[in-house]
């Protein structure tokens, strides 16, 4: 935690505490973050970007990348491009899942983060060529294009997968791996665990957990996304149960999640948003509420460019006893 001088009545009122990193091991939740000293970050300069560490954080849930969409689940190549082109516009820069759980959001002064995160695994999503290279016309090769012709814009992403992921080539986890992606957990059979009895649950979570083990080793998953977003009836067995610990669990949702250091955040439970422009349950779905991120009253994380500290306005919430030890208002 940083303190900043009173700088006379007028300005607007920040709070700037420390938030470093935790280690890079796979806790059961967030944990307190390091207070490097001295901080960088000043007050002037955290009002000139508008900082607000605590605002809120797009987590995009894609499934399929395909020419004819079925059902709002699906996107087509060209609207997959054309959002990723918009978050790039709008200073968006991808983290993974672990990164935002664990605080890890080393990002330039003035810019926000998204989560692109994809379920199931499909082949539409991820496939290597005989060459071992991404395959035209995938998710993972759009967003590399996109990260060529936007430098800033973080070619990175959360791939929750089941058995047999990306038409069960032996390669695709292991060059996901190499290429630094985040590979999570959807269980193996794509298990509702809510309705699953609690031995059930455990065992299909940790049977997941061992397949992405197995096909990459050294490997150790640090987040599960909810098959179908259901929680276990002990919503606690999702973060850590015999055989697998998690830093965070992700819902299907339809809104911004909180920032890892509001009180609001909850490690086991992280809504997401839908990848979707116009049409049905288009409320729900991402270009509402990157326009809603994006507006006045948005409340979006903006970053104060120092990964020390969490900057934040003094009108809104504190920070989470993580995140917070000492702080001096103005």
């Amino acid at each position: 935690m940083s303190s900043f001088l009173r700088l006379g009545a007028g300005l607007a009122a920040l709070l700037v505490t420390a938030c470093g990193a935790p280690a890079p091991a796979a806790p059961a939740g967030p944990q307190p973050i390091r207070a490097p000293s001295p901080s960088r970050v000043t007050a002037e300069a955290a009002e000139r970007v508008g900082a607000d560490e605590l605002g809120r954080v797009p987590i995009l849930m894609y499934h399929r990348i395909v020419a004819e969409p079925r059902s709002v689940y699906d996107r087509g190549p060209a609207d997959f491009r054309a959002e990723l082109e918009r978050l790039a516009a709008e200073d968006y820069i991808p983290v993974t899942t672990s990164d935002l759980v664990t605080g890890k959001l080393d990002l330039p002064a003035g810019t926000h983060p998204v989560v692109l995160t994809f379920d199931d695994g499909d082949p539409s999503v991820f496939a290597l060529t005989p060459e071992g290279e991404p395959a035209p016309g995938t998710a993972v090769r759009i967003l590399l294009d996109v990260a060529v012709a936007h430098p800033r814009f973080r070619p990175v992403a959360s791939f929750y997968v089941n058995e047999n992921p990306f038409g069960g080539d032996e390669r695709a986890l292991r060059w996901l791996s190499e290429h630094h992606f985040e590979i999570g957990n959807h269980t193996a059979q794509h298990t509702n665990l809510r309705r699953a009895g609690e031995s059930a649950a455990t065992a299909a979570i940790a049977e997941g957990d061992a397949l992405i083990r197995r096909a990459v080793p050294g490997y150790q998953p640090a987040t599960l996304a909810l098959p179908y977003g259901a929680r276990p009836r002990r919503g606690e067995l999702a973060l850590r149960g015999p055989g697998y610990s998690y830093g965070g669990v992700l819902l299907v949702g339809a809104g911004p999640a909180p920032s890892p250091c509001s009180p609001e955040f909850d490690p086991a439970a992280i809504p997401r948003i839908r990848s979707q422009g116009a049409g049905k349950e288009a409320e729900y779905g991402s270009a509402h509420w990157l326009d809603e991120l994006g507006s006045a009253a948005g409340r979006r994380y903006t970053a104060d460019g120092d990964p020390a500290t969490v900057s934040y306005p003094r009108s809104g919430p504190e920070p989470a006893p993580s995140c917070a030890s000492v702080s001096l208002a103005y």
